[in-house]
């Protein structure tokens, strides 16, 4: 999902361990190797302090051995410090430490010989205390080494897993839980919390571990089955820093485009998309598709004079609901444009109903639209509306546009949009389109063309390569 992932650890057909995953050091008490496959140790004896970690599995081929791995410290500024130039930075091959300041002037960094295992941005616990630092640098490391494990010590917890997993994280560490269990405070997945003493519950180091086992398990399922974004939404309302790293993110991610921002343009018919709550507006997979509507999409070259506005449904795709197919017997022409209208994604043209995210979104329903709703599909309409040009549009989704510089004729008054009286305006007004623009009579099969072409422009954005083609058989084409 996005930038999180699952690494098998270890020989690919037999693999010890997977990622995410957490980094024990000494004192910890000795997690199972399928959650805790690697250990660290920092040497500060002498200086620059020596930072390594040793696997507890046999990871590397020819999975003969167990490694260790060092990496010299540097000298490490403040994030505050950020223009100054330490001159001294870390040196390591397998595992590199970087920080906001070296990300900034190590110029070494940019060598394409380095390719560690382990990248640990050591200075997180600062970044985390100046808005969207962490945000940039874990987006600079993943740019630069995309093979490469993530650990951000000292800030991850049981909390916020799937939040950084979301981000791209991948190690952990237990410095928060053991403060929370010097504190006698218990760090769940739902935030740290006073322990419970009519249940016994105790904030030990074993209950603090059992919190993190369930916390590990819930984001790698989740990253499998699709759903993280919907638990690291979850985990974010537990702290107010979590909620602005996760707004951040987004913010930085929807100013990018397509793979740039870890967006998928096609995935299963088992992919859901889940918009529970307000921040899942913010998602850029939701900005992309507002953006693109609105800004780049065409529709089928036979379906530019007329606009029809319809309702969604619960069904998806919509044309197997019920609803729509009788909207389908009241609209007697392939030339007309249907737009279904609906939240969050603001306005889902027919052509696409069978794309990702439009065919796998799930939301709750009430019935009535809220301001942020309508102002986002108001702003799509105008929009493609005026970039376009249609010629009519007839609106049967029960949203009042306003004015508008092209004709819109409401065909639903106060009837619902399934009703016989509404179904009746909305076939006249459509015949009588059909009269007023001389809308032409297509055959199916250029129609449907047509269609994949006008797909092909959003998904590819050339239709080039279906010039000479034709389209035979039945659907689902």
């Amino acid at each position: 999902m996005r930038f999180s992932r699952i690494f098998s650890l270890g020989d690919r057909k037999n693999p010890t361990s997977w990622t995410p995953a957490i980094v024990l050091n000494k004192d910890d008490p000795l997690l199972p190797i399928s959650i805790a496959p690697f250990i660290s140790s920092r040497e500060a004896s002498s200086l620059p302090a020596e930072v390594s970690i040793s696997t507890r599995g046999k990871f590397c081929y020819p999975f003969d051995t167990m490694d260790t791995w060092s990496s010299v410290e540097g000298l490490i500024l403040p994030p505050s410090l950020v223009d100054s130039d330490s001159g001294k930075s870390s040196k390591g091959e397998e595992v590199l430490l970087v920080s906001w300041q070296s990300l900034h002037h190590d110029k070494s960094l940019l060598s394409d010989d380095i390719n560690p295992s382990i990248v640990v941005l050591v200075d997180s616990p600062q970044l985390v205390q100046n808005q969207g630092m962490l945000i940039d640098a874990i987006d600079s490391i993943r740019i630069k080494f995309p093979s490469s494990l993530i650990w951000t010590p000292g800030i991850g917890g049981p909390d916020n897993c799937a939040l950084l997993s979301w981000l791209g994280v991948d190690l952990f560490d237990l410095s928060r839980s053991r403060s929370a269990a010097a504190l006698n405070v218990l760090l769940t997945s739902l935030g740290p919390r006073e322990v419970d003493y009519s249940i016994n519950e105790a904030a030990d180091m074993e209950s603090q571990c059992e919190e993190w086992s369930k916390s590990i398990s819930a984001t790698r399922v989740a990253i499998r089955d699709g759903s993280l974004r919907e638990l690291a939404e979850k985990q974010s309302i537990s702290s107010p820093r979590s909620v602005e790293r996760l707004r951040l993110h987004d913010k930085k991610m929807s100013n990018y485009q397509g793979g740039r921002a870890g967006l998928s343009r096609i995935l299963g018919n088992k992919a859901r998309l889940r918009c529970n709550s307000f921040t899942s507006r913010l998602d850029p997979l939701i900005q992309d598709w507002h953006r693109r509507i609105s800004f780049e999409h065409t529709p089928p070259n036979h379906q530019t004079e007329v606009l029809v506005l319809l309702p969604c449904s619960a069904s998806k795709p919509y044309r197997l609901s019920q609803s729509h197919q009788r909207f389908s017997k009241s609209i007697n022409s392939r030339s007309v444009h249907e737009i279904m209208v609906t939240a969050p994604l603001g306005l889902v043209p027919r052509e696409l109903e069978d794309i990702w995210p439009a065919s796998n979104y799930d939301i709750p329903v009430t019935g009535e639209w809220d301001m942020d709703e309508l102002r986002i599909i108001k702003e799509m309409f105008f929009n493609l509306v005026n970039r376009v040009n249609y010629s009519r549009i007839i609106n049967h989704s029960g949203v009042d546009f306003g004015k508008c510089e092209v004709d819109i004729i409401n065909t639903r008054g106060q009837y619902s949009a399934g009703s016989q009286e509404a179904l009746s305006m909305l076939n006249d007004e459509v015949n009588r389109a059909i009269e007023d623009f001389k809308l032409p009579k297509l055959k199916e099969s250029i129609h449907r063309l047509e269609k994949l072409k006008s797909l092909s422009r959003f998904q590819h954005g050339s239709d080039l390569w279906l010039s000479d083609s034709i389209v035979e058989g039945r659907p689902p084409i």
